[in-house]
């Protein structure tokens, strides 16, 4: 590279640099027909010869200094074997006219996905620094105007952290605004009323995975495509019963602010009831009987003996990614999580000794009172040592812990030992024996009982029966699960708790669970959330995931002057460590050139007609570009 002849005057002083290319690099550089050649002569002030292999500069110092920067820099991409293009020279230009210490060439490099010959990268500066963000980051926040790249990177960077097995699911969505969320006037089935507002996340996954992959890993729930008020559907039919602090309730009764009892066994409140119509219904029965009623894409929380035997914490999958795959050789494959502490309801008083109540009980009485089933756990579980120690025992067997066996005729009995040790964290195994009566003559049902309690747990207070248990041990009661089978289809509602496990008891005291763990989660069009949706969506952000929200905030749908939940949580969670707001504009549009023209000419507009006062003209331009979203 040399320079030589300047002109008279520093103002207006010329200066000439060349550079010599190599061979193989001087067609890479001009481009097909020139092309590139005369976007830098468009973009550049310096005036650009090419002779053979030598690229000639003329111009002011500053002028031929950026060129020279821009034309090393192409350079430098055709030596990392990247195809040089009109769009590319843009970049450049821009990216070096901005003042970035960042080489364009770097930036222009990253690749994220390839596929069939196609590399997925970022292509302007901010792009690359919002694909870091994405990196760096649980919850990135991309905002800026349509083409530029916010969707399309974040599902880049979704299918990438699926193939390096960093999550376990993406899930995309967005909110359906033009169908009110509700999408019933719309004829057709579900899938064809949700398709159109969906199709840009469909087409986005086809350019990045192996179409024919993609239904199957949808069916299997690896990849959840959904609007927004149908992806918190993780819900149960209306009569089903959730445990609160009162006993346990029809989910369909429960209300935002009431409270449900969570894993720890104490109250965590709702926090969230999101009707969700009728969904197609699974009954998810243990290998100890229990069971409850839940949609397809419910939410569990299990564990694997792989995950227990080396300390992982539970993957949380949906109930249709279960089915058909509940055993592992002769194991069950996955294990529910139990109550890690007892139920603690509000203390009541009691007319009598619990343990004395427990003996009377064991000796004939025929149910437990109800001021003693829904007590503290101590007067819980001073019943149930009155029962056992009444009238049951443990029984051991060579080499396996010893377990508690109890056993009943009563119907009623059977379900308040049921209630009693589910409350305290055991489970109970139950055998129906059938048989005549010597004096009547009648068949009557006997239960037996087998029962496991958990550690710090004792069963009985009788001295002879609490040295046989403590010798051989209780054993850690588990719950499996057994059985998934189709119940039909039934109108459910999903809530959400405050507890930090997203855990709540249903039936028979099942663990379920409604949030959203090693998952790689897209929000797209976020500006069309509400506040209230945008909370929703955010506060279901499990262990192991990350989100990506993006949108643009001058093109609010929302109707009756709704507040955008965008433009909310850029107000709100700015100064959140770990949530990063990464900021696009007209620079950054990768679609034809004239779309940035396009954002640029609308922004200056709407600076121009922007109101000073709530008369003034430019109120309704104002309102068509999202002002209304400002309005609380």
């Amino acid at each position: 590279m040399g320079a030589g002849d300047n002109s008279s005057g520093p103002a207006a002083r010329t200066v000439r640099s060349s550079i010599e290319l190599a061979p193989e690099s001087v067609f890479p550089l001009l481009g097909s027909a020139d092309e590139n050649l005369r976007e830098l002569e468009s973009l550049l002030d310096a005036d650009i010869h090419v002779r053979g292999s030598s690229v000639t500069l003329t111009g002011k110092a500053a002028d031929v200094a950026l060129a020279e920067r821009v034309v090393e820099q192409l350079v430098a991409l055709t030596g990392r074997n990247r195809g040089i293009t009109p769009e590319a020279v843009r970049h450049t230009v821009s990216m070096l006219t901005a003042g970035s210490a960042e080489s364009p060439a770097e930036v222009l490099s990253l690749d994220i996905l390839s596929r069939r010959g196609k590399t997925i990268r970022p292509k302007t500066l901010n792009q690359k620094r919002y694909v870091d963000a994405i990196d760096a980051h649980t919850i990135v926040f991309g905002i800026g105007p349509a083409g530029t790249g916010k969707t399309y990177l974040a599902m880049a960077k979704a299918v990438q952290a699926l193939q390096s097995k960093q999550v376990n699911r993406i899930i995309l969505t967005r909110p359906a605004v033009e169908a009110g969320e509700r999408l019933g006037f719309l004829p057709g089935t579900l899938n064809e009323k949700i398709d159109p507002y969906l199709r840009p996340l469909y087409d986005a996954l086809h350019d990045m995975m192996d179409p024919e992959a993609i239904p199957k890993l949808t069916a299997a729930g690896v990849i959840e495509v959904a609007p927004l008020a149908y992806m918190r559907g993780r819900a149960q039919p209306l009569h089903t019963k959730v445990l609160t602090p009162s006993g346990f309730r029809p989910i369909g009764e429960i209300a935002v602010g009431d409270q449900v009892i969570g894993s720890d066994g104490r109250p965590t409140e709702v926090l969230g009831v999101y009707p969700q119509g009728f969904k197609e219904i699974y009954r998810v029965t243990t290998q100890d009987g229990s069971s409850t009623l839940a949609s397809g894409d419910h939410l569990w929380s299990v564990y694997t003996r792989d995950d227990r035997r080396r300390g992982k914490p539970p993957r949380v999958l949906q109930t249709k990614e279960m089915i058909g795959n509940l055993r592992a050789a002769h194991h069950h494959r996955y294990e529910l999580p139990l109550l890690s502490a007892p139920v603690e309801f509000a203390t009541r008083p009691v007319p009598a000794d619990p343990y004395t109540v427990g003996l009377s009980i064991g000796e004939g009485a025929k149910a437990v009172p109800a001021e003693y089933l829904l007590n503290d756990s101590a007067v819980r579980l001073g019943v149930l040592q009155g029962l056992l120690d009444a009238a049951a025992g443990p029984v051991t067997q060579a080499g396996r812990s010893c377990r508690i066996q109890y056993t009943t005729t009563s119907p009623r009995l059977r379900a308040d030992m049921l209630f009693l040790v589910q409350s305290l964290g055991g489970i109970v195994n139950v055998r129906t024996r059938s048989a005549v009566s010597r004096t009547t003559g009648n068949r009557r049902e006997t239960y037996v009982l087998d029962i496991r309690l958990p550690e710090g747990i004792e069963p009985f207070r009788l001295d002879h029966k609490a040295r046989k248990y403590a010798a051989h041990g209780g054993g850690r009661p588990m719950r499996f699960l057994h059985a998934i089978e189709e119940a039909g289809t039934e109108e459910a509602v999903c809530i959400r708790v405050a507890a930090p496990d997203a855990l709540y008891v249903t039936e028979d005291f099942l663990l379920t669970h409604n949030t959203l763990n090693d998952s790689f989660i897209i929000l797209d069009e976020a500006q069309n959330t509400t506040a209230e949706q945008m909370k929703m969506f955010l506060t279901r952000l499990g262990f192991g995931s990350k989100i990506v929200v993006t949108g643009d905030v001058t093109q609010v749908d929302l109707p009756n002057g709704a507040r955008s939940g965008l433009r909310a949580a850029s107000e709100i969670l700015t100064q959140i460590d770990d949530i990063h707001f990464a900021e696009l504009n007209s620079s950054d549009v990768v679609r034809h050139r004239l779309v940035s023209d396009i954002v640029d000419a609308y922004e200056r507009f709407e600076a121009e007609t922007r109101p000073v006062g709530p008369h003034m003209p430019g109120n309704r331009a104002q309102r068509r570009a999202g002002g209304r979203s400002d309005r609380r």
